[in-house]
């Protein structure tokens, strides 16, 4: 159809290119799946903990002592997986105590008798014993009173008297002061409390320096208490109240010491002696890493689990919970073990692993599910670029059935025109060819009813009646004038 300027309209050129692949839509299509997987990742990596650390440092007790040959053992065995425990000494659990509880002291882990804390130690620790948690007991800490004189069969009967109660510092002299105030002797009161240990105590007391020493751990090893059973006018203390401090202190046990333990043959000691033990725990800060915390487990399990006198096989370490809470990694490892890949790779490559699994996570959850999506996303974008145009065609259409001028559709015909040259420089991946080819059929028939003439007001289609019959008389007059016998032709009939 010509425009109502008379000019034809110029025929409109084909520029629109077709591609294997659009990748912008490709790019914007996968691109938000891919920042939101990232930022996923990188949420994972926030949480995930970190590498564990190949150096540890315990305090342990003074050299030599049962808690620093602990540490020694502790120290071979980590070193099987690639980790250095570095062995500190100290003066015993207190010191351990205030270790821990400073930040600054770089001490992880260490040997503290339960009850420290509850009995008083608190007040004399600084810093906060919050951030400590326990990784279980490890082993008895028996406590064995020896005398001079008549039998007791109560603390308090020791009132008055000299009494080796360990030197400042010892889980040993924090240990008698509790239960020597429970049975009302305080120091600075008619007894005599010396700061003796260990063989130290046991030649006061044989030499009749002393009249009670109190022995726990290294200064009550079984050789020092075993001589002691044999030197005549000395006697082993054995609480006949032992269950009932054990009820008032949570942190003891009672602990019976079978006749014979010390010598079969002698029948040392005589009877059965009943006594009441802390234990020693194994306390560390809660930042150490769950892995670390699974080898000390497994390495106090090495040390501490054989039988002996105070404890039957496997018995520590135990998750009991004295001064300080079990650690959650500590009472998962007590509950099931190891878990599934350190128990079948190497300690390293297990700890890679476990982190990586952890990664995993997001591209499972996000990134597969995503990419799934991408396909779909991908054909939505190519195909709104075609469907973009339709609501374009069908507003043209409604003019087009409407009764419209002839300067009103050639309106129509110049956006037509303008939709057509638009989808003619459209970029389109050849597999939606058939989608483009289709639009541009559309468009054909748009264009089509508008050139038919349809919503043509009454004004131009009775001018176009009135051409129609002008030409149809001209034809009658022609026919009239023909030969007689001819019958003239009837005009053509136009409706107005």
């Amino acid at each position: 159809m010509k425009p109502s300027n008379g000019r034809r309209r110029p025929a409109p050129r084909l520029v629109a290119r077709f591609v294997a692949i659009s990748w912008r839509d490709l790019a914007v299509s996968f691109g938000p799946i891919l920042l939101i997987s990232a930022l996923a990742i990188w949420v994972a990596i926030r949480l995930i903990q970190p590498a564990p650390p190949n150096t540890l440092t315990v305090t342990a007790g003074p050299v030599g002592s049962s808690f620093w040959n602990a540490a020694q053992k502790y120290k071979t065995i980590l070193a099987r997986n690639g980790v250095t425990l570095v062995v500190l000494p100290s003066e015993g659990s207190l010191q351990n105590l205030q270790r821990l509880a400073d930040p600054k002291s770089n001490v992880d882990v260490g040997f503290v008798q339960s009850g420290l804390k509850t009995s008083g130690g608190q007040g004399i620790v600084d810093g906060n014993t919050g951030d400590l948690m326990s990784l279980g007991s490890v082993s008895y800490v028996p406590l064995v009173i020896f005398y001079t004189g008549q039998t007791e069969a109560r603390l308090s009967e020791f009132r008055g008297k000299r009494i080796a109660i360990g030197p400042e510092g010892s889980g040993t002299r924090q240990l008698a002061l509790t239960l020597l105030k429970a049975n009302g002797i305080d120091p600075g009161g008619p007894t005599e409390l010396l700061p003796l240990t260990g063989e130290a105590a046991a030649k006061a007391l044989t030499s009749g320096s002393i009249d009670v020493a109190f022995l726990t751990g290294d200064s009550a090893q079984p050789p020092v208490m075993a001589a002691l059973s044999r030197t005549p006018g000395i006697r082993q203390y054995s609480f006949t109240q032992a269950e009932a401090y054990a009820r008032r202190f949570p942190y003891l046990t009672q602990i019976d010491l079978p006749m014979g333990a010390f010598d079969l043959g002698k029948n040392l000691p005589p009877a059965t002696i009943h006594t009441v033990a802390p234990t020693a725990d194994l306390i560390a800060r809660d930042s150490l890493h769950p892995a670390l915390s699974d080898l000390l487990i497994e390495a106090a399990r090495e040390v501490h689990g054989r039988a002996n006198l105070l404890q039957h096989a496997g018995e520590f370490p135990a998750p009991l919970v004295h001064d300080f809470p079990l650690g959650d990694d500590a009472a998962r490892y007590y509950k099931s073990g190891k878990s599934f890949l350190y128990r079948t790779l190497p300690f390293w490559l297990a700890s890679l692993a476990d982190r990586l699994i952890v990664l995993l996570v997001p591209i499972i959850v996000v990134l597969i599910p995503g990419l799934r999506l991408v396909p779909s996303l991908y054909a939505w974008r190519v195909k709104s670029r075609i469907y973009r145009w339709y609501g374009a065609l069908i507003a043209i259409e409604r003019g087009a059935l409407a009764e419209t001028s002839e300067t009103e559709r050639s309106v129509l015909i110049e956006k037509l025109d303008a939709i057509e040259e638009s989808v003619n420089e459209l970029k389109m991946p050849l597999a939606y060819a058939d989608q483009f080819y289709v639009l541009r059929e559309h468009i054909g028939f748009v264009r089509g009813r508008l050139s038919s003439g349809y919503g043509q007001t009454g004004d131009e289609r009775g001018q176009g009646g009135d051409r129609d019959g002008g030409k149809g008389g001209q034809a009658g007059a022609q026919a009239a004038e023909a030969p007689a016998g001819g019958e003239p032709a009837a005009p053509e009939r136009h409706d107005a």
